[in-house]
């Protein structure tokens, strides 16, 4: 949920409080390959609840960073995409992407 800019105490708390928990991150970085629908979401996160998914869409909608489009089809079309505030977040994801494979490989 979209919270006053004066609410937080520092940067990073509101970077980690609008893209932190398990799966905002993650959602944001298959957006930044293009439009997604609800489920090619489940097929590339198959350990996410329909619940749990659905919820953190209506987070990452409300806070800006996705846009949802329906359309006026039967069955109901939804769509998936960064907006403009979303887009800014890719290099971070990127990076935190490219920090990832580096520990891996040193992990393993």
């Amino acid at each position: 949920m979209a919270k006053c800019p004066g609410s937080y105490y520092c940067p990073v708390e509101a970077t980690v409080d609008l893209i932190g928990g398990k799966y905002k991150a993650v959602i944001l970085w298959h957006l930044s390959g293009g439009t997604k629908r609800f489920g090619e979401f489940r097929r590339l996160m198959p350990k996410i609840t329909e619940k749990m998914l659905a919820q953190q869409l209506r987070d990452l909608e409300s806070d800006g960073l996705i846009t949802r489009t329906v359309y006026p089809v039967v069955p109901p079309k939804v769509e998936y995409n960064l907006s403009a505030a979303g887009t800014t977040i890719v290099p971070v994801l990127q990076a935190m992407c490219d920090w990832g494979k580096s520990y891996l490989q040193e992990k393993h």
